[in-house]
């Protein structure tokens, strides 16, 4: 598993603060400046136990899968979540229509599809049927 998020550090964003928020998501990740662009990079799928966590604490695993499946591309899936949104700690998929930009986050993965199960799997009624260990 490959986990890549990048976001542009915008001319009247504070760096700190894109960071805070892109922390409040994946808050393992070792952040690093990219030209104009804060990027981290991850193998471990512990990294992603926020995001986990936060798709059901909002009850939005049924967007999220959805959004997952709709952008997967063979062994890679790619979505956007607001910036803004994560600076509060939620999580708010966005089509990049947003005035500070995105966070765009990549998922690659040869067993993509049990990834996306884990991270968002089928509901019933909203309540996942079955868990997923990755």
């Amino acid at each position: 598993m490959k986990l890549r998020v990048e976001t542009e550090v915008r001319p009247t964003e504070d760096r700190e603060k894109v960071e805070a928020a892109v922390k409040r998501i994946f808050p393992t990740l070792e952040l690093k400046q990219e030209g104009d662009s804060i990027v981290g990079e991850s193998a471990d799928v512990s990294s992603l136990a926020t995001l986990h966590q936060l798709l059901r604490q909002h009850m939005i695993l049924d967007s999220a899968r959805s959004v997952m499946l709709a952008r997967k591309r063979g062994e890679t899936t790619q979505f956007m979540l607001n910036k803004q949104v994560a600076s509060v700690g939620k999580v708010s998929f966005t089509t990049g229509e947003s005035p500070l930009g995105p966070i765009i986050v990549t998922l690659e993965a040869p067993d993509l599809d049990r990834l996306i199960d884990y991270l968002a799997p089928r509901t019933q009624e909203g309540r996942p049927i079955r868990e997923i260990i990755y």
